[in-house]
């Protein structure tokens, strides 16, 4: 049944059960600040304890459009809002990983140290089974922003991360305050592009397979 609530053990369990010899891509979608990362991290930690190599992560921040783009199309105060990434690029990675050729694929990761995202800087493994997605938009539905909303059947599962709002807020204050933000500086973030983000995300993703609630997250 669509949106149904899980916790990550069911998951994981989920997972196991369903999975076969195809590779599988599970999509964890969530507003920023949700733990989208610490959650993906945790699920495929556990599902490598099935199988050394059984489960990878792509991360949608691999995606992201380098800063000298941003500010030449205006967008650098957004970064981070859904024109501010290779959605094109995303999906076609999907399909390579979805074609479950054999090959090793190399993927990118977003480097938060140096605000870029790195070409290459990891592999996914032909071996690997499960392709845990991790990002704020896969789930997007929205008419303004259509390239979004053809990922959705790339994936064979897909999970929505819930959080509170103000838990949302308050987290990714911390976030940036972690980063040396002044005060100023971190509420216009969080104010100005961060929770814009959410509530687009809140209001206009597609309804998951799975809910799952992650209140204790990061």
């Amino acid at each position: 049944m669509p949106n149904e609530p899980i916790n990550l053990a069911g998951l994981v369990a989920h997972l196991l059960r369903a999975q076969g010899p195809a590779r599988r891509l599970v999509a964890i979608a969530g507003p920023p600040g949700a733990g989208k990362s610490t959650v993906a991290e945790t699920l495929c930690a556990q599902l490598n304890q099935h199988e050394p190599a059984f489960a990878r992560i792509l991360a949608m921040d691999g995606f992201h459009f380098d800063d000298r783009v941003l500010e030449a199309r205006g967008l650098r105060a957004r970064k981070g809002a859904p024109e501010t990434f290779d959605v094109d690029g995303l999906a076609a990675m999907l399909d390579r990983l979805r074609a479950d050729d054999g090959r090793d694929i190399a993927v990118p990761v977003f480097d938060r140290a140096l605000e870029i995202a790195r070409a290459g800087a990891a592999i996914i493994p032909a071996a690997a089974r499960i392709v845990i997605v991790e990002g704020n938009y896969l789930l997007l539905d929205d008419a303004a922003y259509p390239a979004w909303s053809c990922l959705a059947p790339r994936f064979d599962t897909t999970v929505m991360l819930e959080v509170p709002r103000a838990s949302l807020a308050e987290r990714l204050a911390a976030r940036w305050r972690g980063f040396g933000l002044d005060d100023a500086t971190m509420t216009a973030k969080v104010e100005g592009n961060d929770l814009v983000n959410a509530d687009l995300i809140i209001a206009r993703s597609r309804a998951a397979d799975f809910r799952l609630r992650n209140d204790d997250g990061p």
